[in-house]
């Protein structure tokens, strides 16, 4: 199916150093790092990079030699790592920072480092490795693996492993932007194409990323950041998912697609080990997946897997489910994956999960948000068995520190959504007395999400989402469904033990997938 044009704001020349962080789905001021540049905060449209001094570094794989300078594009260098060795490693750079322009060409394995490793910048003293000579010039032919770096900025240079294979992994990283790259793995030949564990302020902007047996994007304790108008697909499992304890983050604007699984999740499974403190409870926090367009993929279009304050909001979801179901709110699993240790520890500390291998816990959901969503699966695409799973209580083991019952719909709602997904007797999800959402839930039942849906009553009229246009047709029939209010997230009834950061979040989303601002009377879908 051809893929949907991006519709973002224009991508700023690369060489431009400062971009305008303008203001897109407020969420209240963040709690900031202290080296973490003003305009950063995660209602901008673009991650904000300030430098005063540059130190230059040219890379030319056909024309450079390591015997050079490095100075001058005369001057080149001939590899990336004689470059990258060139930069202090091992404390924050201090009254300048880098630029290493990697002039147009292919620049194969030998000539990269094995671990780029140990390098601080800082906001004003950044390192930046771009394609000089304009977006996806220049193309590094292995993937690359960072552990420990700050502040280090990737900007149009292109990353796709020849042969094929896992495309970008960090570790332990602050403060990383990918913006304008291609990071492919081939044919899903990579396991996951972008892996990012343990890490914060994790900024991906216009990128395109795909070719994973796995995730396309896979995220495992990341705090802060955002994934911004990037082309994300060709998966086998979820094309992305940000999970054990993944807090802060926003998906807006992104073209999610050609996945097995499903499309997005908020959570999903992962070994108590691998977590970060203080975030030791939920799957993810704080996540807010806003102006996303999801189609093809034959799991659920988007869900959440033991998630603490998720808003799914003005999302155009087509073609999603056939496998099962369109949309999910389920448990999250939590188990520990050999260092005994580490989790008994961290279980010392109040943390949710077990320290027996081979046993998984369910991880509940709370305050999650499905709201002004647009589902449409067109005549003869459905989901196979039901519109919704949303799972019904679970007992945790003695010991795992999770409340019991376990439940995936405290606080769940599901409101102002416009779906179209099959015959009017397409079961909910929820109609076995087992499955959430029962009858006594004040949020939500299916009393409650019959009469705050508008479910098969209405099929969208789209403009053409065959060849990759989701939007209404003007003067069409999307505009007479009225969106709902975005409730807040609630930080009070957190897990105590140990506390995670609250953010205090009234939820907007002021303007579309297009950039234009939302009218009033708003209606559901991206656009």
């Amino acid at each position: 199916m051809p893929s949907l044009a991006r519709t973002g704001p224009a991508a700023l020349p690369l060489v431009l150093l400062v971009s305008i962080a303008v203001p897109l789905a407020g969420c209240g001021e963040s709690p900031l790092v202290p080296d973490e540049p003003e305009g950063a905060l995660d209602d901008a449209t673009e991650y904000r990079i300030q430098a005063a001094n540059l130190t230059d570094l040219w890379v030319d794989p056909r024309k450079g030699s390591d015997a050079n300078s490095g100075e001058t594009r005369a001057q080149a260098l001939r590899t990336l790592t004689a470059a990258w060795a060139r930069i202090p490693q091992g404390a924050p750079l201090t009254g300048a920072g880098y630029r290493v322009n990697l002039v147009a060409g292919r620049y194969p394995a030998e000539g990269l480092p094995v671990y780029f490793e140990g390098r601080q910048g800082t906001a004003d003293c950044p390192i930046l490795l771009q394609s000089v000579d304009g977006p996806h010039a220049a193309v590094l032919t292995a993937g690359l693996n960072l552990f420990q770096c700050r502040h280090v900025h990737f900007l149009g240079v292109d990353v796709i492993p020849d042969p094929p294979g896992d495309a970008f992994h960090a570790e332990q990283c602050r403060n990383l932007l990918l913006r304008e790259m291609r990071i492919g793995g081939g044919g899903r030949q990579a396991q996951e194409t972008v892996k990012m564990n343990q890490c914060r302020r994790i900024y991906i902007e216009d990128c395109d990323i795909a070719g994973a047996h796995d995730n396309a994007v896979d995220f495992v304790a990341v705090q802060y950041g955002w994934l911004l108008r990037n082309r994300i697909h060709d998966a086998a499992d979820w094309a992305v998912y940000v999970k054990g304890g993944s807090a802060y983050l926003r998906l807006e604007g992104n073209e999610i697609f050609d996945a097995g699984t499903g499309g997005f999740t908020a959570g999903q499974g992962t070994g108590l080990e691998f977590m970060v403190s203080p975030w030791l409870h939920y799957e993810a926090y704080g996540i807010r997946f806003i102006n996303n367009v999801v189609h093809d993929t034959e799991g659920a279009g988007m869900g959440v897997n033991g998630g603490y304050n998720v808003l799914l909001a003005h999302n155009t979801l087509y073609r999603v489910g056939q496998r099962s179901h369109a949309l999910e709110v389920v448990f999250g699993l939590r188990g520990c994956d050999g260092d005994v240790d580490r989790c008994r520890q961290y279980l010392g500390l109040g943390g949710w999960g077990t320290a027996l291998p081979g046993r998984e816990e369910p991880i509940p959901n709370r305050h999650v948000f499905v709201v002004n969503n647009l589902l449409y699966n067109p005549p003869g695409y459905q989901s196979r068995w039901q519109h919704f799973a949303i799972h019904g209580p679970r007992v945790p083991s003695p010991g795992s520190n999770i409340p019991s019952p376990a439940v995936t719909d405290r606080d769940l709602r599901i409101q102002g959504n416009l779906i179209w997904n099959g015959p009017s007797t397409l079961p909910l999800g929820i109609e076995d007395p087992g499955q959430g959402c029962q009858p006594g839930n004040p949020a939500c039942s299916e009393a409650q999400l019959r009469a705050e849906n508008t479910l098969n009553s209405l099929r969208p009229q789209l403009v053409s989402p065959d060849t990759g246009n989701f939007r209404p047709r003007p003067n069409g029939n999307v505009f007479a469904v009225a969106a709902q209010p975005l409730p807040s997230f609630v930080w009070t009834d957190a897990p105590r033990r140990p506390a995670a950061p609250p953010r205090l979040c009234a939820q907007h989303v002021r303007s579309n997938r297009d950039g234009a601002p939302r009218s009033t009377p708003d209606h559901p879908g991206a656009y």
